[in-house]
Protein backbone atom coordinates (compact mmCIF):
# COMPACT_ATOMS: atom_id res chain seq x y z
CA UNK A 1 0.00 0.00 0.00
CA UNK A 2 2.48 2.38 0.31
CA UNK A 3 4.22 1.95 -2.95
CA UNK A 4 0.58 2.36 -4.62
CA UNK A 5 0.14 5.75 -1.95
CA UNK A 6 3.59 6.70 -3.25
CA UNK A 7 2.02 6.20 -7.12
CA UNK A 8 -0.83 8.08 -6.11
CA UNK A 9 0.61 11.48 -5.06
CA UNK A 10 3.22 11.14 -7.94
CA UNK A 11 0.48 11.25 -10.57
CA UNK A 12 -1.45 14.15 -8.33
CA UNK A 13 1.85 16.07 -8.24
CA UNK A 14 1.56 16.02 -11.87
CA UNK A 15 -1.97 17.09 -12.35
CA UNK A 16 -1.32 20.16 -9.88
CA UNK A 17 2.21 21.04 -12.17
CA UNK A 18 -0.55 21.27 -15.23
CA UNK A 19 -2.69 23.23 -12.59
CA UNK A 20 0.22 25.67 -12.02
CA UNK A 21 1.18 26.25 -15.76
CA UNK A 22 -2.66 27.36 -15.93
CA UNK A 23 -2.69 29.29 -13.32
CA UNK A 24 0.48 31.08 -15.01
CA UNK A 25 -1.30 31.42 -18.25
CA UNK A 26 -4.32 32.92 -16.64
CA UNK A 27 -2.07 35.30 -14.75
CA UNK A 28 -0.64 36.29 -17.68
CA UNK A 29 -4.26 37.27 -19.67
CA UNK A 30 -5.45 38.97 -16.92
CA UNK A 31 -1.83 41.72 -16.30
CA UNK A 32 0.34 41.59 -19.53
CA UNK A 33 -1.06 39.41 -22.41
CA UNK A 34 -1.00 41.63 -25.76
CA UNK A 35 -4.83 41.82 -26.66
CA UNK A 36 -3.74 40.28 -30.00
CA UNK A 37 -2.47 37.06 -28.01
CA UNK A 38 -6.19 36.28 -26.69
CA UNK A 39 -7.17 33.72 -29.37
CA UNK A 40 -4.08 31.51 -28.88
CA UNK A 41 -4.64 31.69 -25.01
CA UNK A 42 -8.30 30.18 -25.22
CA UNK A 43 -6.50 27.66 -27.63
CA UNK A 44 -3.92 27.19 -24.84
CA UNK A 45 -5.91 27.24 -22.04
CA UNK A 46 -8.83 24.78 -23.29
CA UNK A 47 -5.85 22.39 -24.31
CA UNK A 48 -4.74 22.17 -21.10
CA UNK A 49 -7.87 22.04 -19.21
CA UNK A 50 -8.57 18.98 -21.37
CA UNK A 51 -5.36 17.20 -20.61
CA UNK A 52 -5.67 18.37 -17.05
CA UNK A 53 -9.44 16.59 -16.74
CA UNK A 54 -7.89 13.50 -18.52
CA UNK A 55 -5.30 12.90 -16.04
CA UNK A 56 -8.06 13.71 -13.33
CA UNK A 57 -10.33 11.03 -14.76
CA UNK A 58 -7.96 8.31 -16.13
CA UNK A 59 -9.20 4.65 -14.81
CA UNK A 60 -6.04 3.57 -13.59
CA UNK A 61 -5.91 6.84 -11.09
CA UNK A 62 -9.85 5.74 -10.12
CA UNK A 63 -8.17 1.96 -9.35
CA UNK A 64 -5.48 2.87 -7.46
CA UNK A 65 -7.93 5.54 -5.51
CA UNK A 66 -10.25 2.38 -5.04
CA UNK A 67 -7.03 -0.03 -4.27
CA UNK A 68 -6.58 2.58 -1.45
CA UNK A 69 -9.90 3.66 0.15
CA UNK A 70 -9.65 0.16 2.41
CA UNK A 71 -6.41 0.90 3.96
CA UNK A 72 -7.49 5.08 4.18
CA UNK A 73 -10.56 3.72 6.59
CA UNK A 74 -7.71 1.88 9.01
CA UNK A 75 -5.93 4.86 9.71
CA UNK A 76 -6.73 7.47 11.89
CA UNK A 77 -9.80 10.29 10.26
CA UNK A 78 -7.29 12.99 10.93
CA UNK A 79 -3.91 11.37 9.21
CA UNK A 80 -2.76 13.01 6.07
CA UNK A 81 -2.93 9.43 3.96
CA UNK A 82 -6.26 9.16 5.31
CA UNK A 83 -7.62 12.62 4.68
CA UNK A 84 -5.85 12.53 1.00
CA UNK A 85 -7.70 9.58 0.01
CA UNK A 86 -10.75 10.50 1.40
CA UNK A 87 -10.26 13.94 -0.71
CA UNK A 88 -9.24 12.42 -3.81
CA UNK A 89 -11.89 9.78 -4.06
CA UNK A 90 -14.38 12.20 -3.39
CA UNK A 91 -12.98 14.93 -6.34
CA UNK A 92 -12.51 11.89 -8.50
CA UNK A 93 -16.10 10.14 -8.35
CA UNK A 94 -17.09 14.32 -9.32
CA UNK A 95 -15.07 14.70 -11.94
CA UNK A 96 -15.60 11.45 -14.01
CA UNK A 97 -19.14 12.83 -14.35
CA UNK A 98 -17.62 15.37 -16.73
CA UNK A 99 -16.79 14.28 -20.39
CA UNK A 100 -13.55 15.78 -21.63
CA UNK A 101 -15.04 17.62 -24.46
CA UNK A 102 -17.06 19.55 -21.92
CA UNK A 103 -14.48 21.00 -20.55
CA UNK A 104 -11.93 21.37 -23.72
CA UNK A 105 -15.44 23.50 -24.64
CA UNK A 106 -16.02 25.52 -21.52
CA UNK A 107 -12.23 26.81 -21.06
CA UNK A 108 -12.00 27.95 -24.51
CA UNK A 109 -15.21 29.67 -24.23
CA UNK A 110 -14.58 31.81 -21.03
CA UNK A 111 -11.28 33.11 -22.67
CA UNK A 112 -13.33 34.14 -25.40
CA UNK A 113 -16.02 35.36 -22.71
CA UNK A 114 -12.84 37.50 -20.56
CA UNK A 115 -12.07 39.16 -23.64
CA UNK A 116 -15.65 40.32 -24.60
CA UNK A 117 -16.42 41.49 -21.60
CA UNK A 118 -13.11 43.85 -21.43
CA UNK A 119 -14.15 45.07 -24.41
CA UNK A 120 -17.80 45.42 -23.52
CA UNK A 121 -16.12 47.69 -20.61
CA UNK A 122 -14.21 49.85 -22.41
CA UNK A 123 -17.89 50.82 -24.66
CA UNK A 124 -19.81 50.48 -21.51
CA UNK A 125 -22.06 48.16 -23.40
CA UNK A 126 -23.62 44.63 -21.93
CA UNK A 127 -25.07 43.83 -25.12
CA UNK A 128 -21.43 43.46 -26.35
CA UNK A 129 -20.82 40.14 -24.16
CA UNK A 130 -24.41 39.06 -23.30
CA UNK A 131 -24.20 36.36 -26.08
CA UNK A 132 -20.83 35.49 -24.48
CA UNK A 133 -23.26 35.07 -20.98
CA UNK A 134 -26.22 33.51 -23.35
CA UNK A 135 -23.39 30.05 -23.82
CA UNK A 136 -22.05 30.42 -19.88
CA UNK A 137 -25.70 30.01 -18.40
CA UNK A 138 -26.25 27.45 -20.52
CA UNK A 139 -22.78 25.50 -19.98
CA UNK A 140 -23.65 26.38 -16.65
CA UNK A 141 -27.00 24.66 -16.60
CA UNK A 142 -25.19 21.42 -18.88
CA UNK A 143 -22.43 21.10 -15.56
CA UNK A 144 -25.30 20.86 -13.05
CA UNK A 145 -26.99 18.44 -15.21
CA UNK A 146 -23.80 16.07 -15.12
CA UNK A 147 -24.67 15.89 -11.25
CA UNK A 148 -28.59 14.76 -10.94
CA UNK A 149 -30.88 14.50 -8.03
CA UNK A 150 -29.92 17.91 -6.44
CA UNK A 151 -32.24 20.03 -4.58
CA UNK A 152 -31.55 22.90 -6.74
CA UNK A 153 -30.09 23.56 -10.20
CA UNK A 154 -27.29 25.64 -8.32
CA UNK A 155 -26.29 23.08 -5.89
CA UNK A 156 -23.76 21.78 -8.03
CA UNK A 157 -22.48 24.81 -8.89
CA UNK A 158 -22.04 26.11 -5.08
CA UNK A 159 -20.52 22.78 -4.47
CA UNK A 160 -17.36 23.48 -6.21
CA UNK A 161 -16.61 26.19 -4.79
CA UNK A 162 -18.14 26.17 -1.11
CA UNK A 163 -18.50 22.02 -0.90
CA UNK A 164 -21.39 20.74 1.26
CA UNK A 165 -23.39 23.50 1.34
CA UNK A 166 -26.93 24.08 -0.74
CA UNK A 167 -29.21 27.12 -2.24
CA UNK A 168 -31.78 27.05 0.18
CA UNK A 169 -29.25 27.17 3.24
CA UNK A 170 -27.47 29.89 1.74
CA UNK A 171 -30.95 31.73 1.15
CA UNK A 172 -31.85 31.20 4.81
CA UNK A 173 -28.59 32.57 6.09
CA UNK A 174 -28.93 35.70 3.30
CA UNK A 175 -32.29 36.16 4.04
CA UNK A 176 -31.87 36.82 8.04
CA UNK A 177 -28.65 38.72 7.10
CA UNK A 178 -30.29 41.06 4.74
CA UNK A 179 -33.30 41.52 7.92
CA UNK A 180 -31.10 42.83 10.06
CA UNK A 181 -28.46 44.90 7.73
CA UNK A 182 -31.70 47.21 5.40
CA UNK A 183 -32.87 48.75 8.70
CA UNK A 184 -29.30 48.96 9.81
CA UNK A 185 -28.02 50.41 6.42
CA UNK A 186 -31.29 53.27 6.80
CA UNK A 187 -30.49 54.37 10.58
CA UNK A 188 -26.71 54.77 9.94
CA UNK A 189 -27.44 56.94 5.18
CA UNK A 190 -30.33 59.00 7.54
CA UNK A 191 -27.99 60.42 9.58
CA UNK A 192 -25.09 63.15 8.65
CA UNK A 193 -22.56 61.00 6.69
CA UNK A 194 -19.19 60.88 8.06
CA UNK A 195 -16.43 63.12 5.58
CA UNK A 196 -14.94 60.96 2.95
CA UNK A 197 -13.22 63.91 1.09
CA UNK A 198 -9.69 63.06 2.97
CA UNK A 199 -9.50 59.75 0.79
CA UNK A 200 -10.77 61.88 -2.74
CA UNK A 201 -7.42 63.87 -3.29
CA UNK A 202 -4.96 63.06 -5.80
CA UNK A 203 -2.98 60.03 -4.83
CA UNK A 204 -0.05 59.45 -7.57
CA UNK A 205 0.24 55.56 -8.17
CA UNK A 206 3.77 54.61 -7.70
CA UNK A 207 3.43 56.02 -4.04
CA UNK A 208 0.10 54.32 -3.66
CA UNK A 209 1.80 51.35 -4.62
CA UNK A 210 4.57 51.25 -2.59
CA UNK A 211 2.81 51.90 0.81
CA UNK A 212 0.44 48.92 0.27
CA UNK A 213 3.73 46.78 -0.27
CA UNK A 214 4.79 48.16 2.92
CA UNK A 215 2.00 47.22 4.98
CA UNK A 216 1.36 43.69 3.53
CA UNK A 217 5.10 43.12 4.20
CA UNK A 218 4.36 44.20 7.94
CA UNK A 219 1.32 41.67 7.67
CA UNK A 220 4.06 39.21 6.71
CA UNK A 221 3.36 38.48 2.97
CA UNK A 222 7.17 37.62 1.83
CA UNK A 223 8.15 39.34 -1.02
CA UNK A 224 10.33 36.30 -1.85
CA UNK A 225 7.16 34.35 -2.21
CA UNK A 226 4.87 37.16 -3.86
CA UNK A 227 4.55 39.59 -5.94
CA UNK A 228 2.23 42.43 -6.58
CA UNK A 229 1.21 43.63 -10.46
CA UNK A 230 -2.03 45.48 -12.08
CA UNK A 231 -5.31 44.50 -14.06
CA UNK A 232 -8.83 45.33 -14.16
CA UNK A 233 -10.61 43.21 -11.45
CA UNK A 234 -8.18 42.82 -8.25
CA UNK A 235 -7.54 38.67 -7.56
CA UNK A 236 -4.75 36.48 -5.91
CA UNK A 237 -3.53 33.54 -7.72
CA UNK A 238 -1.52 30.14 -6.61
CA UNK A 239 1.24 29.22 -8.95
CA UNK A 240 2.93 26.96 -6.41
CA UNK A 241 3.73 27.10 -2.80
CA UNK A 242 6.35 29.56 -2.92
CA UNK A 243 5.13 31.55 -5.68
CA UNK A 244 1.78 33.55 -5.20
CA UNK A 245 0.63 36.53 -7.52
CA UNK A 246 -1.65 39.03 -6.24
CA UNK A 247 -3.14 42.10 -8.35
CA UNK A 248 -4.88 45.67 -7.59
CA UNK A 249 -6.10 48.55 -9.76
CA UNK A 250 -4.98 52.06 -9.07
CA UNK A 251 -7.23 55.27 -8.84
CA UNK A 252 -5.19 58.10 -7.85
CA UNK A 253 -8.34 60.27 -6.77
CA UNK A 254 -9.10 57.70 -4.14
CA UNK A 255 -6.51 56.32 -1.68
CA UNK A 256 -8.62 53.43 -0.21
CA UNK A 257 -9.15 51.42 -3.69
CA UNK A 258 -5.68 50.41 -4.41
CA UNK A 259 -4.46 49.89 -0.33
CA UNK A 260 -7.72 48.09 0.66
CA UNK A 261 -7.37 45.59 -2.77
CA UNK A 262 -4.13 44.89 -1.71
CA UNK A 263 -4.97 44.25 1.65
CA UNK A 264 -7.79 42.09 0.67
CA UNK A 265 -5.80 40.23 -1.94
CA UNK A 266 -2.74 39.74 0.46
CA UNK A 267 -5.35 37.91 2.89
CA UNK A 268 -5.73 35.49 0.18
CA UNK A 269 -2.11 35.41 0.13
CA UNK A 270 -1.49 34.78 4.00
CA UNK A 271 -3.64 31.55 3.71
CA UNK A 272 -2.26 30.02 0.94
CA UNK A 273 1.59 30.65 1.84
CA UNK A 274 0.27 29.34 5.73
CA UNK A 275 -0.34 25.96 4.17
CA UNK A 276 1.83 22.80 6.07
CA UNK A 277 4.49 23.18 3.26
CA UNK A 278 4.67 19.36 2.75
CA UNK A 279 0.87 19.83 1.56
CA UNK A 280 2.78 21.79 -1.67
CA UNK A 281 2.16 19.49 -4.96
CA UNK A 282 -1.02 17.87 -3.99
CA UNK A 283 -4.59 18.65 -3.54
CA UNK A 284 -4.40 19.90 -0.08
CA UNK A 285 -2.88 22.39 -0.64
CA UNK A 286 -5.55 24.78 -1.52
CA UNK A 287 -8.01 26.45 1.12
CA UNK A 288 -10.83 24.62 2.18
CA UNK A 289 -13.50 26.62 0.51
CA UNK A 290 -14.66 29.63 -0.91
CA UNK A 291 -16.25 31.38 2.37
CA UNK A 292 -13.33 30.45 4.37
CA UNK A 293 -10.78 31.52 2.05
CA UNK A 294 -12.91 34.90 1.91
CA UNK A 295 -13.07 35.67 5.45
CA UNK A 296 -9.17 35.74 5.51
CA UNK A 297 -8.94 38.50 2.81
CA UNK A 298 -11.95 40.18 4.52
CA UNK A 299 -10.70 39.61 7.98
CA UNK A 300 -7.26 41.21 6.83
CA UNK A 301 -9.25 44.08 4.93
CA UNK A 302 -11.62 45.29 7.14
CA UNK A 303 -11.45 43.76 10.47
CA UNK A 304 -7.94 44.45 11.42
CA UNK A 305 -7.13 47.05 8.24
CA UNK A 306 -10.17 49.69 9.18
CA UNK A 307 -9.51 48.98 12.96
CA UNK A 308 -8.40 51.86 14.70
CA UNK A 309 -5.72 50.54 16.19
CA UNK A 310 -4.00 49.78 12.77
CA UNK A 311 -4.01 53.21 11.88
CA UNK A 312 -2.83 54.04 14.83
CA UNK A 313 0.39 52.31 13.96
CA UNK A 314 0.18 52.91 10.08
CA UNK A 315 -1.09 56.35 10.10
CA UNK A 316 2.06 58.56 10.44
CA UNK A 317 3.45 56.34 8.26
CA UNK A 318 0.92 57.07 5.30
CA UNK A 319 1.66 61.20 6.32
CA UNK A 320 5.08 60.31 5.65
CA UNK A 321 4.03 59.06 1.58
CA UNK A 322 1.22 61.49 1.15
CA UNK A 323 2.23 64.73 3.57
CA UNK A 324 0.39 67.34 1.36
CA UNK A 325 -2.79 65.42 1.22
CA UNK A 326 -3.07 64.11 5.10
CA UNK A 327 -0.72 66.93 7.01
CA UNK A 328 -3.66 68.64 8.32
CA UNK A 329 -5.93 65.19 8.25
CA UNK A 330 -6.22 64.12 11.91
CA UNK A 331 -5.75 60.13 12.56
CA UNK A 332 -9.75 60.56 13.66
CA UNK A 333 -10.46 62.45 10.49
CA UNK A 334 -8.54 59.50 8.65
CA UNK A 335 -10.60 56.48 10.68
CA UNK A 336 -13.94 58.33 10.20
CA UNK A 337 -13.06 58.47 6.32
CA UNK A 338 -12.14 54.76 5.40
CA UNK A 339 -15.16 53.90 7.46
CA UNK A 340 -18.06 55.91 5.86
CA UNK A 341 -20.99 54.04 5.15
CA UNK A 342 -22.97 54.99 1.84
CA UNK A 343 -25.51 53.61 -0.87
CA UNK A 344 -23.21 53.06 -3.91
CA UNK A 345 -23.04 50.80 -7.24
CA UNK A 346 -20.03 49.35 -6.99
CA UNK A 347 -20.02 46.24 -4.87
CA UNK A 348 -15.59 46.25 -4.10
CA UNK A 349 -16.01 49.41 -3.60
CA UNK A 350 -18.71 49.67 -0.86
CA UNK A 351 -18.11 49.82 3.12
CA UNK A 352 -18.70 46.63 5.69
CA UNK A 353 -22.33 47.80 5.82
CA UNK A 354 -23.66 47.87 2.96
CA UNK A 355 -21.42 45.03 0.83
CA UNK A 356 -23.26 42.39 1.88
CA UNK A 357 -26.25 43.50 0.36
CA UNK A 358 -24.43 43.58 -3.25
CA UNK A 359 -23.60 40.23 -2.99
CA UNK A 360 -26.81 39.06 -1.79
CA UNK A 361 -28.72 40.71 -4.69
CA UNK A 362 -25.79 38.76 -7.32
CA UNK A 363 -26.85 35.60 -5.59
CA UNK A 364 -30.51 35.85 -6.04
CA UNK A 365 -29.65 37.06 -9.74
CA UNK A 366 -27.90 33.96 -10.59
CA UNK A 367 -30.33 31.45 -9.01
CA UNK A 368 -33.15 33.49 -11.02
CA UNK A 369 -30.95 33.30 -14.68
CA UNK A 370 -30.36 29.27 -13.64
CA UNK A 371 -34.33 28.72 -12.90
CA UNK A 372 -34.89 30.12 -16.24
CA UNK A 373 -36.80 33.36 -14.20
CA UNK A 374 -34.64 35.61 -15.89
CA UNK A 375 -33.17 35.82 -19.58
CA UNK A 376 -29.82 37.67 -20.11
CA UNK A 377 -31.12 40.08 -22.15
CA UNK A 378 -32.90 41.11 -18.90
CA UNK A 379 -29.78 41.03 -16.66
CA UNK A 380 -29.10 45.16 -16.76
CA UNK A 381 -32.86 45.79 -15.91
CA UNK A 382 -33.39 42.90 -13.01
CA UNK A 383 -29.86 44.42 -11.77
CA UNK A 384 -31.29 48.30 -11.89
CA UNK A 385 -34.40 47.32 -10.18
CA UNK A 386 -33.18 45.54 -6.90
CA UNK A 387 -30.44 48.30 -6.29
CA UNK A 388 -33.13 50.64 -6.15
CA UNK A 389 -34.83 48.17 -3.59
CA UNK A 390 -32.28 47.12 -1.67
CA UNK A 391 -30.10 49.55 -1.51
CA UNK A 392 -32.21 52.68 -2.89
CA UNK A 393 -29.96 53.64 -5.68
CA UNK A 394 -29.79 52.83 -9.46
CA UNK A 395 -26.57 52.30 -11.29
CA UNK A 396 -26.29 55.15 -14.08
CA UNK A 397 -24.73 52.19 -16.67
CA UNK A 398 -23.84 49.25 -17.55
CA UNK A 399 -20.23 49.69 -16.24
CA UNK A 400 -21.84 50.57 -12.76
CA UNK A 401 -23.87 48.13 -12.84
CA UNK A 402 -23.86 44.30 -14.71
CA UNK A 403 -20.30 44.59 -15.86
CA UNK A 404 -18.77 45.38 -12.92
CA UNK A 405 -17.49 42.07 -11.72
CA UNK A 406 -15.36 39.77 -13.73
CA UNK A 407 -17.45 36.18 -12.34
CA UNK A 408 -19.79 35.75 -14.45
CA UNK A 409 -17.24 36.21 -17.59
CA UNK A 410 -14.55 34.25 -15.89
CA UNK A 411 -16.46 31.24 -14.72
CA UNK A 412 -19.31 29.44 -14.27
CA UNK A 413 -22.72 31.08 -13.51
CA UNK A 414 -23.84 30.08 -10.07
CA UNK A 415 -21.50 29.58 -6.82
CA UNK A 416 -19.47 32.43 -7.39
CA UNK A 417 -20.35 35.12 -5.10
CA UNK A 418 -22.09 33.45 -1.54
CA UNK A 419 -18.46 33.11 -0.53
CA UNK A 420 -17.46 36.40 0.18
CA UNK A 421 -21.09 36.57 2.96
CA UNK A 422 -19.80 33.62 4.43
CA UNK A 423 -16.78 35.28 4.06
CA UNK A 424 -17.67 38.42 5.93
CA UNK A 425 -19.61 36.15 8.84
CA UNK A 426 -16.56 33.61 9.23
CA UNK A 427 -14.22 36.56 9.57
CA UNK A 428 -15.74 37.88 12.88
CA UNK A 429 -16.11 34.27 13.86
CA UNK A 430 -12.88 33.57 13.62
CA UNK A 431 -11.46 37.01 15.20
CA UNK A 432 -13.45 36.21 18.04
CA UNK A 433 -12.36 33.15 18.96
CA UNK A 434 -8.82 34.25 18.12
CA UNK A 435 -9.48 36.89 20.91
CA UNK A 436 -10.37 34.19 23.38
CA UNK A 437 -7.14 32.76 23.34
CA UNK A 438 -5.58 36.13 22.97
CA UNK A 439 -6.83 39.28 24.80
CA UNK A 440 -3.38 41.09 23.72
CA UNK A 441 -3.83 41.25 19.65
CA UNK A 442 -5.57 44.28 19.58
CA UNK A 443 -2.90 45.90 21.84
CA UNK A 444 -0.41 44.11 19.62
CA UNK A 445 -1.94 45.40 16.68
CA UNK A 446 -2.02 48.87 17.66
CA UNK A 447 2.33 48.38 17.85
CA UNK A 448 2.64 47.00 14.29
CA UNK A 449 2.88 43.52 15.49
CA UNK A 450 0.85 40.50 13.77
CA UNK A 451 2.37 38.04 14.82
CA UNK A 452 0.19 36.50 17.28
CA UNK A 453 -2.76 36.89 14.91
CA UNK A 454 -0.98 35.49 12.36
CA UNK A 455 0.28 32.16 14.28
CA UNK A 456 -3.17 31.59 15.21
CA UNK A 457 -4.72 31.70 12.22
CA UNK A 458 -1.77 29.27 11.05
CA UNK A 459 -2.34 26.81 13.71
CA UNK A 460 -5.89 26.73 13.18
CA UNK A 461 -7.09 27.23 9.79
CA UNK A 462 -4.02 28.16 7.25
CA UNK A 463 -1.90 24.70 7.85
CA UNK A 464 -4.74 22.96 7.06
CA UNK A 465 -5.41 23.80 3.34
CA UNK A 466 -8.09 21.68 2.18
CA UNK A 467 -7.24 18.84 4.23
CA UNK A 468 -10.68 18.95 6.47
CA UNK A 469 -14.23 20.84 5.10
CA UNK A 470 -14.96 24.35 5.31
CA UNK A 471 -17.95 22.81 8.57
CA UNK A 472 -15.05 21.01 10.12
CA UNK A 473 -12.70 23.68 10.25
CA UNK A 474 -14.92 26.35 11.62
CA UNK A 475 -15.92 23.75 14.44
CA UNK A 476 -12.04 23.28 14.79
CA UNK A 477 -11.44 26.52 15.07
CA UNK A 478 -14.84 28.04 16.91
CA UNK A 479 -16.29 25.40 18.24
CA UNK A 480 -19.42 26.13 17.11
CA UNK A 481 -20.70 25.77 13.32
CA UNK A 482 -21.13 28.95 10.75
CA UNK A 483 -23.10 31.92 12.73
CA UNK A 484 -24.28 35.31 11.98
CA UNK A 485 -24.21 36.74 15.65
CA UNK A 486 -20.50 37.58 15.53
CA UNK A 487 -20.43 38.83 12.58
CA UNK A 488 -23.53 41.75 13.67
CA UNK A 489 -22.64 42.22 17.10
CA UNK A 490 -18.89 42.95 15.17
CA UNK A 491 -20.91 45.29 13.03
CA UNK A 492 -23.25 47.35 15.45
CA UNK A 493 -20.44 47.70 18.09
CA UNK A 494 -18.08 49.08 15.50
CA UNK A 495 -20.27 51.48 13.78
CA UNK A 496 -22.23 52.21 16.77
CA UNK A 497 -19.51 53.70 18.21
CA UNK A 498 -18.90 56.11 14.76
CA UNK A 499 -22.32 56.58 14.05
CA UNK A 500 -25.53 56.98 16.79
CA UNK A 501 -27.19 53.78 16.84
CA UNK A 502 -30.04 52.50 18.75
Amino acid sequence: MDQKYQELKNRLREIYDLQSVMSMLSWDQNTYLPQAGFKSRSNQLALLGKIIHEKETDPALGQLIEDLVPWADKLSYDSDEASLIRLVHREYQKAIRVPPSFISQFHEHIAQTYEAWARAREENDFTKVAPYVEKSLELSRTYANYFPGYEHIADPLINESDYGMKAHQIRQIFGELRDQLVPLVDQITSQSLTDSSPLLQHYPKEQQLAFSQYVIKKLGLSPQRSRLDLTIHPFMIRISGDDIRITTQVKEDDLSFCLFSVIHEAGHALYELGIHPPYDGTPFYDGTSSGVHESQSRLWENVIGRSRGFWEHFYPRLQQYFPSQLNHVSLEQFYLAINHVERSPIRIEADEVTYNLHVIIRFDLELALLEGKLEVKDLPEAWRYRYQSDLGITPSCDLEGVLQDVHWYSGMIGGAFQGYTIGNILSAQFYESALKAHSEIPNQIKQGNFETLHNWLVDHIYRYGSKYTAEEIILKATGSSLTIQPYLYYLRKKFGEIYSLN
